[in-house]
């Protein structure tokens, strides 16, 4: 039964990207080519080149703006602003996940890897404005991103969340395993399933799961 192993959540951590809109909406891919271009503008490389150390750099890093910090001392702010100028015109807005969402008791925030402008976006565009007590990007984590568990601390910190009541939703496993070690439920929102001993639960439709804990 899902239900009765949320009874003590009242704290509820929500992912952005292809979590609180689903995959087939792909707007991380035009995030990836904006990666892309501003790599190459930045280091002066070829776009294969920019390809290839972008996904090296969120393996080695958890984002490609963690290693460019790291290895280009990259300025964060004016790349965060680039990458996230995104079309989302084809993006719908989902009135059952809001209702789910509103239902939910207690404290609500979403965090990102993203920016916090970019998600507020995100979120309006999906019909969910309103519905959170606040909004984290990796801005706020002092751009730490996830997986990094002091991270997920320093959000935490600064919300004043209690993990042991709280729940986490995320499209990415790796993301997962800080806020277990935190004593958080985990939720991995995937078309693709991943067993780990760090995942509580899986589904593939944020929607209906949500749906079954009222």
């Amino acid at each position: 039964m899902v239900k009765p192993s949320f009874s003590h959540v009242t704290q509820w951590v929500f992912d952005l990207d292809n979590t609180l809109y689903p995959p087939h909406m792909r707007l991380f891919d035009q995030i990836e080519v904006l990666m892309t271009d501003y790599v190459v503008q930045a280091i002066g490389v070829d776009r294969a080149e920019a390809d290839r150390l972008r996904a090296h750099y969120w393996r080695q890093y958890g984002t490609t703006l963690a290693g460019l910090m790291a290895e280009h001392d990259l300025d964060p702010d004016p790349y965060l602003h680039a990458v996230h100028q995104v079309d989302m015109s084809h993006m719908d807005p989902d009135a059952e996940l809001a209702d789910h969402i509103r239902a939910l008791p207690g404290r609500r925030i979403v965090y990102t890897n993203g920016s916090a402008p970019y998600a507020e976006r995100v979120l309006e565009a999906r019909g969910l404005t309103g519905l959170f007590d606040a909004i984290y990007g990796v801005e706020h984590a002092g751009y730490r991103p996830k997986p990094e568990k002091a991270a997920f601390e320093a959000i935490f910190e600064k919300d004043g969340l209690q993990t042991e009541m709280a729940a986490m939703f995320e499209d990415e496993p790796r993301n997962l395993a800080a806020p277990h070690e935190m004593g958080m439920r985990t939720v991995h929102v995937s078309p693709d399933p991943h067993e780990a001993d760090h995942i509580h639960h899986h589904t593939d439709d944020l929607t209906a799961f949500l749906a079954r804990l009222r």
